[in-house]
């Protein structure tokens, strides 16, 4: 029973485990942020471009 609770306590595959999903978590929140910055970005561009778009008369 000692020698199972040792071998436990030196296992480490877990704790890699662990460690991946923490980083794939991190990594997801990163590209989250930046997805929600750049499409932020874009919108005031277009909207930019929108309004000045508008007072130009299209050609006939």
């Amino acid at each position: 029973m000692k020698n199972a609770i040792n071998q436990f306590l030196r296992e480490e595959d877990g704790v890699s485990a662990i460690e991946y999903g923490l980083l794939a978590g991190l990594i997801a929140v990163a590209i989250i942020t930046t997805v929600t910055t750049i499409g932020t970005n874009l919108n005031t561009v277009f909207g930019y471009i929108k309004t000045k778009l508008a007072g130009i008369a299209a050609p006939t």
